[in-house]
């Protein structure tokens, strides 16, 4: 699993890189600097000097975004970037995957299933793997060719020459993080590098009985132009269905019917303007704020991004409870919490409707709507689903105000059935919630630890 990121290792890897930008005339120092996302230099000193103040300036919280930038325009050598790489990794939670399982899974793989298209496969070596020093083989043969040289003789001109599990080693595979292994196994199926559904799912078939014996597996999570997307994950995760009718921020209880039974699609007739309905395909990366933010724009037909933003955030609140402030703390310190990063963030969804029923409590019974409603869900990529439930006192006491343990066992059980449905729940007390301050330290570790769980 990942440790977290290391930014101290990760400011000396992009100094190193930086201190290059000397190599640019005076005049064109600062906009280097700024291409690359550094804060502008001070226009007097020594080239070095004014690099160095403006590395020195940079705060942690930019570091890897300029790290991001290193890497997208190939800006050091292949072995710093696979460093940089690791680094900005380091906080994605990655299933353990032993030596003994990789080198299994590369005697299982056969080279010439993996190497079809000399393009495509150098491709994506070359994004994860440093091809261009010279390899032990080449030494040995005393020949001054580099790893890139060697495959391309060895697996393409003279196939057969080299194993799978050969091919492994030197590009050093059994040794790297988890986190680099998973994406070498999902980069081998992805579309962008093989085309092909039916090789596609031949391969994740030869891979995956090897890798459910760490508990890990290679899972089919979303499509990309009409092609399968595999995803390295816990092959304990709940196997979640895309979701298919968000029904969400809620005012009031939505009258339902069937639009299509044979299909399961539904409308809303009654109180349609009291609930939002998310409407659009959901992908491997679940919903972000940017998505629903997007989706809100089109069907609300405004015009102006932050205007989106500000109109569909107040609708959400809108639709907590206003006797629980502390549900209302959650909601809206997530969202100061992360600041410009909520975008990118999964949609904390408020008052998602679970089970419904047509009838009410009084025609019923007490627990027709037992549970119907979850406080808030986060739908996170490769269909992981996670339900925060803010608890008051009606959630363990009785009428009377006094503990009831048959309130509690009502409570518990409605946390196994979501688990079971392939939910992870994780519940707040509402005294945890009330002061604002001790809140935001408490959600900050929270949020950064679940997020770093589920990558």
């Amino acid at each position: 699993m990942a440790d977290g990121m290391d930014l101290v290792k990760l400011r000396q890897l992009v100094g190193s890189v930086v201190a290059g930008l000397t190599v640019n005339p005076h005049r064109a120092l600062a906009e280097a600097c700024t291409r690359l996302g550094l804060p502008k230099p001070p226009d007097e000193g020594s080239k070095r000097e004014r690099v160095d103040h403006s590395f020195t300036a940079l705060s942690d919280a930019e570091l890897p975004k300029v790290a991001q930038q290193i890497l997208d325009n190939a800006l050091a050598p292949a072995e710093t970037r696979n460093a940089i790489q690791d680094e900005l990794w380091a906080d994605q939670s990655t299933p353990e995957i032993p030596k003994r399982t990789r080198r299994e899974i590369a005697r299982e793989l056969d080279l010439t299933d993996l190497a079809y298209d000399y393009e495509r496969f150098m491709t994506l070596l070359g994004r994860l793997w440093v091809l261009d020093d010279t390899s032990p083989f080449s030494m040995l043969a005393g020949a001054e060719t580099d790893l890139r040289d060697d495959i391309e003789r060895h697996v393409f001109r003279f196939p057969g020459d080299w194993t799978t599990e050969y091919l492994f080693e030197q590009l050093g595979a059994f040794d790297a993080r988890d986190t680099r292994f998973a994406r070498f196994l999902e980069g081998l199926v992805s579309a962008e590098y093989l085309p092909d559904e039916p090789a596609q799912r031949h391969i994740v078939n030869t891979v995956n009985p090897h890798l459910r014996h760490v508990g890990a597996e290679l899972r089919e999570t979303g499509v990309d132009e009409g092609y399968p997307v595999f995803s390295l994950v816990s092959s304990l995760a709940a196997r979640n269905r895309q979701p298919k009718n968000l029904i969400f921020a809620s005012l009031a209880k939505p009258d339902i019917r069937f639009a299509s039974a044979v299909d399961n699609d539904i409308e809303i007739v009654g109180n349609a303007d009291k609930v939002l309905v998310y409407d659009r395909p959901i992908g491997a990366d679940g919903i972000r704020w940017r998505d629903l933010q997007a989706w809100w724009k089109d069907t609300q037909k405004i015009a102006d991004y932050k205007e989106a933003k500000r109109s569909l955030y107040h609708r959400l609140l809108r639709s907590l409870p206003r006797d629980s402030p502390p549900q209302r703390n959650l909601f809206d310190l997530y969202h100061e919490i992360h600041g410009d990063a909520v975008p990118e963030l999964p949609a904390l969804l408020p008052e998602i409707w679970l089970h419904w029923d047509h009838k009410t409590v009084q025609e019923r019974g007490r627990d027709a709507l037992l549970r119907f409603r979850m406080d808030f869900l986060l739908l996170l990529p490769h269909r992981q689903r996670v339900v925060i439930e803010v608890d008051g006192s009606q959630h363990y006491t009785g009428s009377d105000g006094r503990p009831d343990g048959a309130a509690y066992s009502a409570n518990m059980c409605g946390d196994r059935e979501l688990k079971l449905s392939g939910y992870e729940v994780f519940r707040f007390g509402a005294t945890e919630l009330q002061d604002r301050e001790r809140a935001r330290t408490m959600l900050q570790h929270f949020f950064k630890d679940l997020f770093r769980r589920y990558s």
